[in-house]
């Protein structure tokens, strides 16, 4: 079975191993506070959400990971996140552990669900002062089975009982395979599954597709929990925006002032909640039409629009995801202006059409209609607005070549291995939380336009929730219209 101890400590290490110095530092401790917490909020909601898990899937062992940490260079490990499908079945945020895997067992009616995690180690082990990945002298201390089962409200047990667990399953396991490599290898060559490769001997991967696909289609609609964090997630991002303009002075004065717009959001995002959602995009000039411009290493010249893509992740890893294009001098151009209004015009369409019973991909082909129609009658298309919504034609698709819509949530596109059916053309309900996001991008060289559009890229995202009657834009509080937007800079900035 898997090897659940950590790394190896560094043959670097200098820290002494005489029996005299481990009586020492084992000794002369003063007891410690360990109140047992109250249940956190998140709790009442997970369970429920395991409990739809379970109906899914009667009678089968669900083995859910929360992954390892992953190394970026040598010793150092990037920061830790748990797979996001972990964070949605137990609650856990930020304070998760490490390696810890979430086992829901069959019992007959449903399931019973148990944590597994490396509990606390006393200050009599080794462990405490000599192991760098996860002593409480490197990383701090770590809770015991207690006091995440009542945080939680779920049944605990020490990592090291999962190699028992783990060794009595069969081929009738569903695994989220991609939430822990190390963990999935040594299953399947326990079970003689084989991936990629040759002929598997069960059917492990296709049954644990069905439950990657199930449990993505469990977060399409989100619950009162969910929603909560996501306006968190918005107003935390709000002053993150908030920042980056009044900060635009440093951002001029630097050779590469997009990084003093990515460092001042993520400075935001740190202070505020758990760090950014994905990389921040912060394209000025002619980087606005590369659209997941995350280099970040240009100028900011007078004069630029930025485009500005960000969106912090709260504690709990609910992330927003807003796009602000804004006129570095304070005011838009005339042409800058034009194609601004033309996106808000697209987005307001877009948002105007959400209500419950609407398939998703209405959103989009509704932005889309403005799209054809505003670069028809500048001149850009090779034809009529109608004739390029054919789908053998789509000549304004060349300004964007993206789509206008994704579900967001845990992730910053959520819900990825939902079926079509119940994503691009699903009905959208109430509960569910998606962007729209058009755009109108004017590469530098190309010739279809007029010399003075190239070089101008916009976007406008925000975070949209459907309702009973209608929809409810998470994000409307952030300026979006031009004049909004002038005297955001007006009043925020220099």
């Amino acid at each position: 079975m898997a090897d659940t101890t950590p790394r190896a400590t560094s043959n670097r290490s200098t820290t002494p191993g005489s029996s005299t110095f481990k009586d020492h530092i084992a000794s002369q401790w003063a007891d410690r506070a360990r109140p047992t917490p109250e249940p956190r909020e998140q709790s009442a909601f997970a369970a429920e959400r395991r409990a739809r898990i379970s109906e899914l899937h009667p009678g089968r062992t669900i083995v859910v990971p929360a992954g390892q940490a992953k190394v970026r260079s040598n010793d150092c490990d990037y920061p830790f996140r748990p797979h996001s499908t972990f964070a949605h079945l137990t609650g856990w945020g930020t304070d998760t552990v490490v390696g810890s895997v979430l086992v829901m067992t069959p019992n007959g009616s449903g399931h019973d669900a148990t944590l597994y995690f490396r509990a606390t180690a006393g200050r009599d082990s080794e462990e405490f002062y000599a192991n760098p990945e996860i002593g409480e002298f490197w990383v701090g201390p770590r809770p015991s089975l207690d006091e995440v089962a009542a945080d939680l409200g779920l049944a605990t047990a020490d990592l090291g009982a999962f190699a028992e667990i783990a060794d009595g399953l069969d081929a009738s396991v569903l695994l989220v395979r991609d939430a822990d490599t190390e963990l999935t290898r040594a299953i399947d060559t326990r079970l003689g599954t084989t991936v990629g490769g040759a002929e598997a001997a069960t059917d492990s991967p296709a049954t644990d597709d069905l439950l990657s696909r199930d449990l993505s289609e469990l977060r399409l609609v989100k619950d009162a929990y969910e929603v909560n964090e996501l306006r968190k997630a918005v107003e935390a991002t709000k002053s993150g925006f908030d920042d980056v303009i009044a900060d635009f002075d440093a951002v001029l004065a630097h050779p590469r002032g997009e990084r003093i717009v990515e460092g001042t959001f993520n400075r935001r995002a740190r202070a505020d909640g758990n760090t950014v959602g994905y990389d921040t995009i912060a394209a000025s000039g002619h980087h606005a039409c590369i659209l997941h411009w995350t280099r970040n290493d240009g100028a900011v010249q007078p004069g630029d629009l930025i485009l500005i893509d960000a969106g912090v992740e709260v504690d709990s890893f609910y992330t927003a995801d807003i796009t602000r294009t804004l006129p570095v001098s304070g005011t838009f151009t005339d042409v800058q202006r034009m194609v601004y209004e033309a996106v808000l015009e697209a987005a307001d369409a877009a948002f105007a059409i959400v209500q419950p019973g609407i398939t998703f991909r209405e959103v989009h082909a509704t932005a889309m209609e403005v799209i054809a129609r505003k670069t028809a009658e500048w001149g850009f298309l090779p034809g009529t607005a109608e004739e390029s919504l054919q789908p053998d034609n789509q000549f304004h698709r060349r300004y964007m070549v993206h789509g206008t819509s994704h579900h967001l949530g845990l992730d910053v596109h959520d819900c990825a291995k939902a079926r079509r059916e119940m994503y691009i053309d699903g009905v959208v309900q109430p509960g569910m939380v998606f962007t729209i996001e058009p755009g109108l991008y004017f590469q530098q060289d190309d010739l279809t336009v007029p010399e003075e559009f190239r070089g101008i890229g916009v976007r406008i995202e925000d975070d949209i929730l459907v309702t009973e009657d209608g929809a409810e834009n998470l994000s409307v509080g952030i300026p979006r219209t031009p004049s909004e937007v002038e005297g955001w800079i007006a009043r925020t900035g220099r």
